[in-house]
């Protein structure tokens, strides 16, 4: 049984499955194998050179073999062969393989992620020996016994004509920090000191404290690289950095409110580069333009910028700018290379400029800069907010002070915390930016969470709150939850609402709730429901508002009613009860919604017998249907009157009302009145009725009135009949109204016997009837 010498290897998918024809050769050949190329130890190949000799095979990847002059090539020893067999194969799963056969003997190459790797199969009982040769010198020896199969990896690195293992560290040079390895994967690594870093001499890199300069913006304050502070008092984006050297480069500060509408905080970090926004977002979200990007601590370029995230915050480095920007959602640092940041404009830099000369309205909503005045809360101690500041001057910050003035963060707390509570993190915010701006100059401040009771890590971190959200403690020190912004909530808490009017549509309503103000009053959403238990709110993952509603497939429970003309439908949201409940600890809750809507009008329009129907498009406020009215000789109406219909006075004639476009499940459309005159108008005499109170008139025996007030449609049939003296012409007007199918919307009729009318009856000829209705 022949047995393939077998190369496997990672390509692009081709579009199907499929062997390539067979080949045998009988001398040594080049065979091309550009459609599915190899790599040997760091260096890929398309071509193989398959040599043949009686003592040996060779098949080497840069030309024949040749002991004297070398190549990369695999060295069969003692088997050689005088013919080979050469085969390529594709499938679906994005790779390809190729075997050459010689003697029962083959090898495997393959890919096992993205290393490649080799594999022998010996098929006979004499052993033989591989060698693996890259540039004429042996790496590997393979010695292969009867029967057996070996596995041996092929990856390497090449650099400077030379090949490495994996994980070998090429060169070194702890005087200088740099080195190159040929990493885990078989790629090649180099490393070395950042920009704004110095190499200590002993491989070990810190920051140049001569080159860099520290920007801080945290809460609403601005620490500029000079220590100067300007504070923030709208909720607008300023710009935090730029320089006439870098017009695509931006980097600027989204301000926002919280709890207090009167004080505002840094809300999220956008750099602009090339035309592209990537925002740095609370809980260590981040968005490129409008997608989300998914970071680990592992750097990841992104159009020039390396983002990385850890469980402190977000960096973004522009290592060809010599630009850091940290942020974990409520603080920004922004590391400059340059002394005192000589050419740094915006709010980090030396400006001259004023806060509205930096404002980016392109950023900024319409309303920001809009200025709010809220009571002084009482329960804050000034004093002992002051104390807490001031701990920036003590141990172990001290240790700091020479290099960084505690006084702008010092400031920037007191500022804060004596008009804002100290809740989310807030008691810890400022003396963690220092803390951090200490250790960008090799300051560690051993000890100071410790002694603080604060953390390092981001507050809030992989919690994603709404644009009209932020992210706070449910308690001091606890849980964390999206609260609603105070300015966003406001207009709600002024109506005692829990969010937007009802929209109200012709067959269906809704009504939507603010999930976060839910939350303030302890409701879980998932608890309320409408009067129909099993109609529940939706919940929109990303504003986390929730929508309950009903329409005309389920009405969830509505009712409906009347006043005057009006048509009133209503539900209510409550909490759910159980009555296995022992106990309950919040208030039971009933949120009433509903939508009133005037009945919809009835247009008039003119009827002519002999053109058998006449439609009329109806839009009236929400409603918005067609009624139709056809004239038929049966009574089973599917003889409609044509234009060439005789109809003779005193046949009988059918009249039917219809619409489209009402909800039947929930109204019911009522016929209250008809009548005829021998004028258009409705007003005009003489008058003769034929429906009066919903019933036909008991004056006139030949009147009938089907369905009325049973669905969105009825009928009534009377004999045909012209005015004495008239002109031959009848107007019909008909008077309906829209009535809720729950009530009984169906006439109740008297039975007293009926009088025949005076009409003409006992002659024939053309009748004309004009007919309108009105509401």
């Amino acid at each position: 049984m022949l047995r393939p010498l077998l190369f496997l290897c990672a390509l692009i998918a081709p579009t199907g499955a499929q062997w390539s024809y067979q080949q045998t050769f009988n001398e040594s050949s080049v065979v091309d194998i550009s459609s599915c190329p190899i790599t040997y130890y760091g260096q890929q190949y398309e071509q193989l050179y398959v040599n043949i000799t009686s003592g040996n095979v060779t098949v080497c990847f840069n030309g024949f073999f040749n002991p004297e002059t070398g190549g990369d090539c695999i060295v069969e020893r003692s088997l050689g062969t005088e013919s080979f067999y050469f085969q390529t194969y594709s499938n679906y799963y994005d790779y390809c393989y190729f075997y050459i056969y010689f003697n029962n003997m083959y090898l495997v190459h393959y890919i096992s992620g993205t290393q490649p790797y080799l594999y022998s199969f010996n098929y006979i009982s004499d052993p033989t020996e591989f060698e693996l040769q890259v540039g004429g010198t042996t790496v590997d020896t393979v010695n292969v016994t009867a029967y057996a199969t070996y596995y041996f990896s092929i990856s390497g690195c090449r650099h400077s004509g030379q090949m490495y293992r994996p994980g070998t560290v090429i060169s070194s040079d702890p005087q200088t920090c740099f080195s190159l390895t040929c990493n885990e994967t078989a790629v090649l690594n180099t490393s070395s000191c950042g920009a704004l870093e110095r190499c200590q001499g002993n491989g070990i890199c810190t920051l140049d404290t001569m080159l860099a300069s520290t920007c801080t913006v945290t809460g609403p304050t601005v620490i500029n690289v000079h220590g100067q502070i300007n504070s923030i008092q709208d909720r607008c984006a300023y710009s935090l950095f730029s320089t006439p050297s870098l017009p695509d480069f931006l980097v600027l500060g989204n301000f926002r409110d919280r709890r207090r509408k009167d004080v505002s905080f840094l809300d999220s970090v956008t750099l602009r580069v090339d035309g592209h926004d990537i925002h740095l977002e609370q809980g260590g979200r981040v968005q490129l333009d409008d997608s989300t990007l998914t970071l680990s601590s592992s750097s990841q370029l992104v159009h020039g910028v390396q983002l990385s995230k850890d469980q402190t915050g977000v960096t973004a480095e522009l290592t060809n700018l010599n630009i850091s920007v940290f942020f974990d959602g409520d603080t920004a640092q922004i590391v400059l290379e340059g002394p005192a940041g000589s050419s740094v404009e915006g709010l980090c830099g030396n400006s001259s400029r004023s806060l509205s000369d930096l404002r980016l309205s392109e950023y900024s909503s319409t309303s920001c800069e809009m200025q709010y005045s809220e009571t002084a809360d009482t329960t804050i101690d000034c004093n002992s907010v002051t104390e807490r500041c001031n701990l920036l001057k003590e141990a172990p910050f001290s240790s700091c002070n020479s290099d960084i003035d505690p006084e702008p963060y010092i400031t920037a707390c007191t500022n804060t915390l004596c008009k804002y509570p100290a809740v989310d993190g807030l008691n810890c915010q400022f003396l963690k930016a220092y803390a951090r701006a200490c250790s960008l100059h090799n300051h560690a401040l051993d000890g100071w969470t410790s002694k603080t009771g604060c953390s390092s890590e981001a507050f809030c971190q992989d919690r994603t709150c709404s644009d009209h959200e932020f992210c706070g403690e449910k308690t001091v020190g606890g849980d964390t939850r999206c609260f609603c912004r105070a300015i966003f909530a406001s207009k709600y808490q002024e109506n005692n609402s829990f969010g937007d009017p009802t929209v109200c549509m012709q067959d269906s309503a809704s009504v939507t709730l603010v999930g976060c103000l839910l939350e303030d009053k302890g409701l879980d959403y998932s608890a309320l429901h409408l009067n129909d238990p099993t109609c529940r709110g939706q919940v929109d993952e990303l504003t986390h508002m929730v929508t309950f509603g009903f329409n005309s497939s389920n009405s969830c429970g509505t009712v409906v009613t009347t006043n005057n003309s009006e048509l009133i439908y209503k539900n209510t949201i409550m909490t759910q009860n159980s009555s296995s409940d022992i106990i309950t600890r919040h208030d039971q809750v009933y949120i009433d919604f509903s939508c009133v809507q005037t009945q919809p009008d009835i247009k008039t329009a003119t009827f002519r017998i002999r053109d058998s129907s006449v439609i009329q498009h109806i839009t009236s406020g929400v409603w918005d249907y067609t009624l139709i009215m056809k004239a038929f000789t049966d009574a089973g109406r599917t003889q409609a009157v044509e234009s060439s219909t005789e109809v003779q006075l005193n046949q009988k004639i059918w009249v039917e009302l219809k619409t489209d476009g009402l909800d039947g499940d929930m109204v019911a459309v009522v016929t209250d009145s008809c009548w005829a005159t021998d004028q258009p108008s409705p007003d005009s005499s003489p008058r003769y009725d034929l429906i009066i109170n919903g019933c036909a008139n008991p004056a006139d025996q030949t009147v009938q009135v089907k369905d009325n007030g049973l669905g969105t449609s009825n009928y009534f049939s009377f004999n045909m009949f012209e005015f004495t003296g008239g002109s031959g012409e009848v107007f019909l007007h008909c008077k309906l109204h829209v009535c809720p199918k729950q009530n009984n919307c169906v006439p109740t009729c008297p039975g007293a016997a009926r009088r025949r009318r005076s009409a003409r009856s006992k002659y024939e000829g053309e009748a004309f009837i004009s007919m309108a209705w009105t509401h």
